[in-house]
């Protein structure tokens, strides 16, 4: 028997446990090392711990462990450790590479290409491997199969596609956290149809627990980073790339509004007495779109934003489950 909903429900539990009691410990180690950033959509000057992905990373760790664990010891689970092992070391490195951004990239100043490269370099672990399908159905076309080019070019570019979108669209209590949390538990569902478990591992609702409004810690690019090459991950290992095209519109949406200021405009907004955010009147991003709107705080600005990913995440599921149960033929 092949208990794959509880060995996923309970890795999911392990990397929320573990996040979840190692982030307080690590939010007063920050203050003590004085590791802190400005909360830009709070007046004053109060300061918040950064580099929170440090603490969904190790709850993600644990998680890879307990998935590992349940199939080699107690053999409870069909699992591709080459998959699973493949991802686990792309988003690691990703992740690290985005505490050495989180260091040195506001002191010193990261360029925007080299932040778009980057990624490439984790990437690495599943281009060698050959992981995924090189088969796509492609709108006119029908079925293509990309042989070799899958590996060496369409892995690292949505590796570095993904991971670089998450880190677009980011700046306000809770934003990433929970568009990441939003988009991994319809990923989650979709993989357990397809029985596929090495699509199913991403912690973030702990973290969100200390992100969210009035945060306590910022996710900073090394949590950033990781959901997008989770994400990306995930879609490779389970042969979803449309799925995980479509669940993440937005962030293309996202993307066109920096693209039109030329990748120099900021998601933050202009905090007001009343505690409401005004939009820059330059834009350039979608939180500044939703600014527009009307009178929102922070927080509203977030649950619109969460609103509008959640539908498009019930839309996605849609469209899978249409193709998966053939509900209009």
């Amino acid at each position: 028997m092949n208990y794959l909903l509880p060995m996923a429900i309970l890795a999911v539990i392990a990397a929320f446990f573990i996040t979840n009691a190692v982030s307080p410990f690590f939010i007063r180690r920050m203050h003590f090392r004085r590791i802190l950033g400005r909360d830009m959509n709070k007046l004053g000057n109060a300061k918040v711990a950064e580099m929170g992905g440090i603490t969904v990373m190790l709850g993600f760790a644990f998680a890879i462990i307990v998935a590992i664990f349940s199939y080699t010891y107690l053999d409870l689970i069909e699992l591709n450790l080459t998959a699973v092992l493949a991802a686990f070391s792309t988003v690691i490195l990703i992740g690290l590479l985005g505490i050495i951004d989180d260091l040195i990239g506001w002191r010193h100043g990261i360029r925007q290409w080299q932040h778009a490269l980057i990624p490439i370099f984790a990437a690495l672990p599943l281009m060698a491997l050959n992981i995924g399908t090189t088969e796509m159905r492609l709108p006119i076309i029908g079925v293509f199969s990309f042989g070799i080019f899958y590996s060496l070019v369409i892995v690292p570019i949505g590796i570095t596609g993904a991971s670089n979108a998450f880190n677009m669209l980011a700046g306000l209590n809770g934003l990433e956290a929970g568009m990441g949390a939003i988009i991994s538990f319809t990923m989650l569902i979709i993989a357990m149809f397809y029985g596929s478990v090495e699509s199913a591992i991403i912690p973030l609702l702990a973290f969100l627990r200390f992100n969210w409004y009035p945060a306590r810690i910022f996710p900073g690019d090394s949590l950033t980073l990781m959901i997008g090459a989770g994400l990306a991950s995930a879609v490779i290992i389970g042969n979803m790339e449309k799925l995980g095209m479509l669940i993440i519109v937005l962030y293309f949406a996202e993307f066109l509004f920096k693209a039109r200021h030329r990748f120099q405009s900021q998601c933050f907004g202009i905090p007001q007495k009343d505690g409401t955010l005004k939009a820059d009147p330059r834009g350039g991003s979608l939180t500044q779109w939703v600014m527009r709107r009307g009178n929102f705080t922070e927080k509203q600005v977030v649950l619109i934003i969460l609103g509008m990913q959640a539908l498009v995440s019930l839309f996605t599921f849609i469209i899978f489950a249409n193709e998966f149960f053939g509900w209009w033929g």
